[in-house]
């Protein structure tokens, strides 16, 4: 009778404080404001998605957070997901930060030798800061320059000290198909036009001939080309796989040109940055008559330039500029750049730069993998919690507004986009239609279908703005 009395009083007590606890459960959801019960039909669609034809097999992680930086909402959000180039905005946000919007990228110009009587005995030396944005009007700007001094003849070589950043001019998981592509265009301390060039085919008449080769604009000196492309149908795009690499002397054409375009056009990536800018530089010089008696050359390491011999110094765009820029186009090779100057500025990998930066500002990541600072990479990891995080942190941040008008905008939308073979995601904020502004991240992974990832990441913005 005792054992029984006690399990009965042992029972009522649980029953007691179950029905405590459930009347506080009960409190707490009467309490939460309606516009966050309202977030779930955002889940509803999530958990429905992988019904969709083309969305069976695919991941997908989705993160939205209140003005405060707390989450209201997250689907797999702590999972590591391939972001493509909303990545970028890591680095963006990082280089605002570190540095200031009116940070600018310095290039010199150096002489060896002094100036005498118009004359430059020695060699004049490009040295690159890691500027993404020279380009060949400035050459041609620095060339005027240099006749406005009076300078008239070089006795030396031009000489390019791409040698700022360590290491390969590759991020080490970029892609074969990738490397040789305008989009894929490698990085180093001396960059001309963005280490580009546009490759002009003309398609035969009949399907299936092979096509013929131009030229470029601007040239690529020191290279052999192989062009193996076909003439394929009026309605089949750009089909143009270029395969090259690190210094090569050879460039591959391969794939398919549709019929009818005359000529068709690609960009492709410069495989020797270096060589390529002083070959410039030379050809530009002779151009605006100023003689140069010895070759383009290309420095064998990071030089030690005497300040003494500076002609001039070039400053990039303010950076600000950049990320503007960045955000608009998803450049790889710019983001590219400011990446590796965030691990040159103190020696260190690029990687352990921006984690501390973000660990100090209160966002410790993780599952996060950076195998560069752009995205090209499917080795780069990050969660939509973390990338949502970021947003948030940066729009209250000490450059938020700059950072929020870098990002592409449309009615009650600031965001940055990324896109690759099976990868689709968006990060930024939105405004809601009660004015609320709301930081959020989606990552779609291993879909099949690109139409139906689209659509739903369309629907997800749609439903947001409703929260």
């Amino acid at each position: 009778m005792v054992k029984n009395a006690m399990l009965l009083l042992l029972a009522s007590i649980l029953v007691a404080l179950l029905l405590r606890e459930l009347r506080q459960v009960s409190l707490r959801s009467a309490d939460l404001p309606a516009s966050t019960l309202e977030v779930n039909p955002v889940l509803q669609q999530l958990q429905s998605a992988a019904k969709k034809p083309g969305l069976e097999a695919a991941a997908i992680g989705f993160c939205l957070l209140d003005e405060h930086g707390q989450v209201m909402l997250e689907h797999a959000a702590r999972t590591a997901f391939i972001p493509a180039s909303s990545l970028k905005t890591l680095t963006t946000a990082t280089a605002l930060e570190r540095w200031g919007p009116e940070h600018r990228i310095e290039t010199q110009l150096i002489s060896t030798t002094p100036v005498v009587a118009g004359q430059i005995a020695g060699d004049v030396i490009l040295h690159g800061g890691g500027d993404p944005m020279l380009s060949l009007t400035d050459l041609q700007s620095w060339a005027q320059t240099l006749k406005q001094q009076g300078i008239r003849h070089i006795g030396g070589r031009i000489i390019s000290d791409g040698g700022h950043f360590r290491g390969s001019i590759y991020a080490d998981f970029w892609g074969w198909g990738d490397i040789g592509n305008g989009y894929g265009s490698p990085v180093c301390g001396l960059n001309l036009e963005h280490n580009r060039y546009t490759v002009s085919l003309l398609p035969g008449r009949e399907l299936g001939a092979r096509t013929q080769l131009l030229g470029t604009v601007p040239e690529v000196p020191g290279v052999r080309w192989i062009n193996e492309t076909i003439t394929h149908t009026p309605d089949s795009g750009d089909g143009v796989v270029i395969h090259t690499g690190e210094q090569s002397g050879v460039i591959f054409l391969r794939g398919t040109v549709p019929m009818g375009t005359a000529p068709f056009q690609v960009l492709g990536a410069v495989p020797n940055p270096p060589f390529f800018a002083a070959h410039h530089f030379r050809q530009i010089l002779i151009a605006n008559g100023i003689t140069v008696a010895g070759q383009a050359d290309v420095a064998e390491r990071d030089l030690a330039c005497p300040e003494s011999g500076v002609i001039f110094t070039h400053r990039s765009p303010p950076l600000k500029q950049i990320v503007t820029s960045i955000h608009a186009t998803s450049d790889n090779h710019e983001t590219e750049c400011l990446y590796r100057l965030l691990g040159a500025e103190k020696d260190e990998p690029s990687e352990q730069t921006i984690r501390q930066h973000w660990q100090a500002r209160g966002l410790s990541f993780q599952g996060l993998r950076l195998e560069d600072g752009c995205g090209l990479a499917r080795a780069d990891f990050i969660t939509p919690h973390d990338l949502a995080r970021l947003q948030h942190l940066a729009l209250n941040g000490p450059q938020g507004q700059v950072y929020l008008k870098s990002l592409l905008s449309r009615e009650g939308l600031r965001w940055k986009g990324g896109a690759m073979s099976g990868v689709r995601s968006i990060t930024g904020q939105i405004t809601t239609r009660g004015g609320r502004k709301l930081c959020f991240a989606l990552i779609i992974n291993h879909f099949t279908d690109s139409h139906a990832a689209q659509a739903l990441r369309d629907e997800i913005l749609q439903r947001m703005a409703d929260v």
